[in-house]
């Protein structure tokens, strides 16, 4: 199947990308990398008028050290995280979950922005950046605003944008040089959507702990009890049955063999920051 008859614009900036967004009625759809809107397209499960294409703007692409974070445009690619570009580093988490999305050419075009404006409860970035503590950017009619993730994602394939609103970039903080982190994730194969995910960072120097779960029916959770005894007790505080227990808290209607799943991701995640 293929797509029905669009019209198609790459704005010069992000302002011009808000006013044609405003404009088209509800029937205009952004697209940067398009690795989730082009199937969705060619499914005809949506049918726009207009594609408004981002990807190219100047403001959306920039990769920044701001000194105490990484402002990430949100037209920034996959690979380019991966790879380390712009001083970004190819051993921190950033890179390190970069080079676990799909495929490499998936890698080549898809964007941060693009994933969490789709807000695929399975995805990486909506896990891995959350655990993060980011913030997104949003550029709108009414001006500029900030929400943290946590906040921006509401539901499954839901957050907070409005229909003429642009996801700018991404803020995400620095760790300090103590700071700990893991992202596991398991997958039937290599390349597809996880069955079940987790990632963890411990700050000590920012007084920062945070161990989340993805591949949940909405949007990633926080254990943030199995969080604080981690960081004070170490792997000692994570045994099976915390584990298994802080999952049964965060979802009680969850079906055993799910259960399992998650505990082991949450298991082996904590394992990479805590190896004994």
């Amino acid at each position: 199947m293929k797509p029905v008859i669009f019209d198609y614009l790459r704005p010069r900036d992000i302002d011009e990308a808000v006013r044609v967004l405003a404009s088209g009625d509800g029937e205009a759809k952004l697209i940067s990398g398009g690795q989730s809107l082009g199937p969705m397209l060619n499914l005809r499960l949506i049918r726009p008028r207009l594609l408004i294409d981002v990807g190219h703007i100047p403001e959306m692409k920039r990769l920044e050290d701001r000194g105490d974070a990484w402002c990430i445009g949100a037209a920034v690619t996959h690979s380019s995280l991966e790879d380390g570009r712009n001083g970004i580093g190819s051993e921190g988490m950033i890179a390190a979950v970069a080079r676990q999305i799909a495929y490499r050419a998936v890698r080549n075009r898809g964007t941060v922005g693009g994933s969490l404006a789709h807000a695929d409860p399975a995805a990486d970035w909506p896990l891995a950046l959350y655990a993060m503590d980011a913030t997104v950017n949003v550029v709108g009619p009414k001006g500029r605003r900030t929400e943290r993730l946590g906040d921006f994602m509401i539901a499954s394939f839901t957050t907070t944008l409005d229909e003429a609103e642009v996801i700018e970039s991404v803020t995400v903080p620095k760790p300090s040089s103590s700071a700990r982190w893991g992202y596991y994730k398991f997958c039937r194969k290599a390349g597809e959507f996880p069955d079940a995910s987790a990632a963890i960072v411990v700050d000590p120097d920012r007084h920062y702990a945070r161990i989340a779960v993805g591949a949940l029916d909405t949007t990633p959770k926080s254990l943030s009890r199995l969080a604080a005894q981690v960081s004070k007790g170490g792997r000692a505080a994570a045994t099976d049955d915390a584990c298994s227990d802080a999952i049964r808290e965060m979802a009680e209607d969850m079906d055993a063999i799910d259960l399992q799943i998650h505990t082991a991701a949450l298991t082996r995640v904590i394992q990479q920051v805590y190896p004994q």
